[in-house]
């Protein structure tokens, strides 16, 4: 795998090769490569005016990518403290400080409601236990993208096929929030109307038994 980013100014290639060698071995960490993260934007129509939220970040490779190359703010969660640090490291090398933000939590604890662009790459159980989470925080128009792995319960805008630059087959699927349904109206009859109409019908049957 190759570092996705420009060294800093203040370090060297052989250190920053040991730094990933030891991400590397943290359990469960399996970095997106840099060319599918940039497909998973790309899918997405990002844009400068997006707001892009990676979940379970890493080394904090997706929010820094969307703000170099798409121009837009990012934040990444991660609750890992050395993937954490490592991440916030980066950004402050790289001088994105205004667009990049890191949050060490949970991302069940996290609060999703100022994304508009929201980055996945968890298992599908994961997926199925943050699909309630997201479907409440998230604004409408709102993209999700998942890298092999859907998501429970929603039905995929896109389902796209793509490879790295290893030739490694991946599976983006998109979705988009939807704005609610409006209630479906139904023409309700005037209350006082029917009591007039009940009435005259009262005293129509009244005057035939009289």
């Amino acid at each position: 795998m190759r570092w996705p980013f420009s060294f800093g100014k203040h370090s060297t290639a052989a250190s920053w090769k040991e730094k990933l060698a030891a991400l590397n071995s943290i359990s469960e960490f399996y970095p997106t490569p840099l060319s599918v993260a940039r497909q998973m934007l790309e899918l997405a129509k990002t844009s400068p005016r997006d707001v892009v939220y990676d979940l379970g970040s890493g080394d904090g490779r997706i929010p820094i990518l969307a703000a170099q190359e798409f121009g837009c703010r990012a934040v990444g969660i991660e609750k890992d403290d050395s993937l954490y640090c490592h991440s916030v490291g980066r950004v402050a090398e790289l001088e994105l400080e205004n667009q990049v933000s890191f949050q060490r939590l949970n991302f069940f604890e996290a609060d999703f409601r100022p994304a508009t662009v929201v980055t996945l790459y968890l298992l599908g159980a994961v997926n199925e236990q943050l699909q309630p989470r997201l479907g409440s925080h998230l604004r409408s128009g709102a993209r999700v993208v998942s890298l092999d792995f859907p998501v429970a319960g929603w039905n995929p805008e896109d389902v796209r096929q793509v490879r790295s630059v290893n030739e490694v087959e991946y599976t983006l699927y998109l979705y988009r929030r939807c704005p609610p349904r409006p209630p479906v109206e139904h023409p309700e009859r005037p209350a006082a109307k029917d009591a007039d109409q009940a009435a005259t019908i009262q005293n129509h049957s009244c005057g035939r038994n009289a």
